[in-house]
């Protein structure tokens, strides 16, 4: 079976980003890279989302970066979650599973 991928759905991304950033703090790549991988590769992040996202979710204080050298031996900025990003994660999550019932009733709507 062939793996399609998925498009996102608007504000999505946000979740995505604080769910990767969960396992630990990384580079913008590196946060793209996580997510592809959690998704089984059905979902790839374009640079030209993935970053104002990650600068997004820095304004609204549920990550925090600083620059480091990356595994390549390159100047990189490292995000990672704050408490706020935790907690903003756990209601996003129990958002998104709310969603997910509601669309399932109405797909199985006769």
């Amino acid at each position: 079976m062939s793996k399609q991928k998925a498009d996102l759905l608007q504000g999505t991304l946000d979740l995505l980003i604080l769910k990767a950033l969960n396992s630990g703090p990384t580079h913008g790549y590196g946060v793209g890279q996580r997510i592809m991988q959690m998704a089984e590769e059905m979902l790839k992040i374009e640079e030209g989302s993935l970053y104002p996202a990650l600068y997004r979710v820095e304004e609204k204080g549920w990550t925090k970066s600083k620059w480091g050298v990356s595994e390549n031996n390159r100047r990189a900025r490292f995000y990672e979650l704050t408490s706020a990003g935790r907690k903003q994660l756990n209601a996003e999550e129990e958002n998104w599973r709310l969603f997910v019932i509601a669309i399932d009733k109405v797909l199985c709507t006769a």
